[in-house]
């Protein structure tokens, strides 16, 4: 564990001290080979699942998959900013890698938390840095809103979680998750208990987010820089999933019944926030909703408590991140050239960089689910699991995947298809650096569909 960490923390001192020519190129050498490093993470000598174990931290079937995302967005991020950092001061720049490192750090020390308590404090400390990524390197004026309705939000739902995991503590004497699931389960009854099972699951349902309390996250991802919107759409909604799968586990008596509502507008959300897409004129907006309703598919999956919906909600997990991020990125470089998100006002560009629009189709696709790549693998796995719980579910799942596509083509065909605008005189040419980010992101998610099980989980 240690080998990772330490390396990240260094990386900091690093971006200080390196001379300005070289700042970019050698926090990017430094992450990269730390992201490589984490792929050792997926060997897994022991029985048990748990390995790299010490008092406070070790990693599972579960974390594994989700601390490497972690480690390898990080270079991603740094390769995707380097573009939109350029005319800052240099000591703003060693500022931006320096919180993009911190959050890493906080991302990694909370998806390896042995202590339920860890989890929430590090949890808690993503905010930070994400807090003065998006207020500070921010492009419109709206960003301050933004960021008090991304702090609010968060801060709102976790503070019962704190309470919440108090009263576990008294109750079962223990909040290490390697004894919690040992423990035997309790007897929930009272109104109070209810009150409690919602408390524990709140804070992540916020930060999924479930349709309902999910008005930051379009505000977040519209203002925030490329570094956040990506961080956001790839790991840190990520959070409240791999808490969620976490808790779940202990509130076995009540969730059965008590997990009704929140299922039913998981899959509700799935519906009006693919509706909402269709008719988006800009374009991190359409990408933002998108999230929401992925992420509806994956909270119906952990609340059904079965191990397929689990393993579906992981690859699912998994899977969004890496081409919700990858669609980002390429809403940045039309961004770039254009200075427009709006979609009406930048498209038909396959006809300027058509390159570029081999990647749209292909980001696209993956966001619909083609097959035979992992997203499609996570979404069937959760709708099987949620129609062997109640056929009704098919009629809105469906209806959701039929959305899904409709907007992930609609999409594609505003930014890459049609005359090209006659106020687009001239744009630069797209770049290595470019093909390499979107490679980088596309790549593994092909190669996952050789290997699935690495991303199955504890079921896998």
């Amino acid at each position: 564990m240690l080998k990772i960490l330490i390396p990240t923390l260094l990386l900091v001192p690093t971006t200080w001290m390196a001379p300005t020519k070289w700042l970019w190129s050698t926090a990017l050498m430094h992450s990269l080979i730390v992201a490589l490093a984490s792929l050792t993470w997926l060997k897994n000598p022991t029985e048990t699942g748990w390995h790299t174990l010490n008092p406070y931290m070790a990693t599972d079937p579960l974390s594994t998959p989700l601390l490497i995302l972690t480690c390898w967005l990080l270079p991603l991020m740094i390769l995707a900013s380097q573009n939109h950092t350029a005319t800052e001061p240099i000591s703003r720049q060693r500022m931006y890698i320096t919180l993009l490192t911190s959050l890493q750090f906080f991302l990694i020390l909370a998806f390896s938390a042995t202590e339920v308590i860890m989890f929430y404090v590090m949890f808690e400390a993503t905010l930070i840095p994400t807090l003065i990524i998006i207020t500070r390197w921010g492009n419109q004026a709206e960003r301050l809103n933004a960021g008090i309705y991304f702090l609010f939000y968060t801060l709102l739902g976790s503070l019962p979680l704190l309470v919440a995991l108090l009263l576990l503590q008294n109750t079962s004497g223990t909040l290490s998750l390697l004894t919690l699931q040992y423990c035997s389960p309790l007897e929930l009854t009272s109104c109070a208990d209810k009150m409690w099972w919602t408390g524990c699951l709140l804070a992540f349902l916020v930060k999924m987010p479930l349709y309902g309390v999910h008005l930051w996250l379009p505000k977040a991802h519209v203002e925030a820089p490329i570094a956040g919107s990506m961080v956001l759409a790839a790991v840190l909604l990520k959070l409240g999933g791999y808490g969620m799968m976490r808790m779940v586990v202990m509130l076995d008596p009540l969730t059965k019944e008590l997990s009704y509502p929140f299922i039913i507008l998981a899959l509700w959300g799935v519906i009006m926030t693919g509706s909402i897409c269709l008719r988006q004129t800009d374009l991190k907006s359409l990408i933002a909703y998108s999230s929401v309703s992925h992420m509806g598919l994956v909270i119906g999956g952990i609340l059904i408590q079965t191990s397929m919906g689990f393993e579906g909600a992981l690859i699912l997990m998994i899977a969004h991140g890496l081409t919700s991020s990858a669609l980002f990125c390429l809403a940045n470089t039309n961004y770039e050239r254009t200075h427009s998100r709006t979609m009406v006002l930048a498209r038909g560009l396959q006809m300027v960089l058509p390159l570029m629009a081999t990647w749209w189709f292909t980001a696209s696709l993956a966001n619909l689910a083609l097959p035979p790549l992992p997203n499609l693998m996570g979404e069937l796995m959760i709708i099987a699991s949620l129609f062997s719980w109640s056929w009704w579910t098919v009629i809105l799942t469906g209806a959701g995947t039929l959305i899904t596509a409709t907007y992930s083509l609609y999409m594609f065909l505003m930014t890459q298809r049609g005359p090209l605008p006659t106020h687009i005189i001239a744009l630069p040419p797209s770049h290595t650096r470019e093909h390499l980010l979107i490679t980088l992101h596309l790549l593994p998610l092909i190669l996952l569909t050789l290997k699935p099980e690495l991303i199955g989980g504890w079921t896998g």
